[in-house]
């Protein structure tokens, strides 16, 4: 019983440094996506966070700003959404496809 846990124990802390190894890796990459042919564009790391904004200057109307800011938050969700899925792939690859329990929460 008590290999058994240590065995365990050995395969958490595993797992644990590839979680890290991931995050580390995902962090480091950057994920752009576009809104309405190109005219905006927004880049974010592999946590989400927004890294750089690009915006065709055709676009800016100073009478309808709030076309420009609908163009950023859907390239911003495009690009959000690029880099969970590429966490979702890359989490399948180190979990084997097997489900977190309920409540349990990765550290990213």
């Amino acid at each position: 019983m008590m290999r058994n846990m240590a065995g365990m124990m050995k395969k958490v802390q595993d797992m644990q440094a590839r979680l890290e190894t991931l995050q580390a890796k995902l962090d480091a990459q950057h994920f752009s996506a576009s809104a309405s042919n190109d005219y905006v564009t927004a880049t974010v790391t592999g946590s989400g966070a927004l890294h750089a904004i690009k915006i065709d200057p055709s676009v800016i109307d100073p009478d309808d700003a709030e076309m420009l800011e609908d163009l950023i938050c859907l390239a911003t969700r495009n690009a959000q959404a690029a880099a969970s899925a590429e966490k979702a792939r890359l989490l399948k690859d180190i979990t084997g496809g097997l489900p977190l329990p309920p409540g349990m929460n990765l550290p990213f």
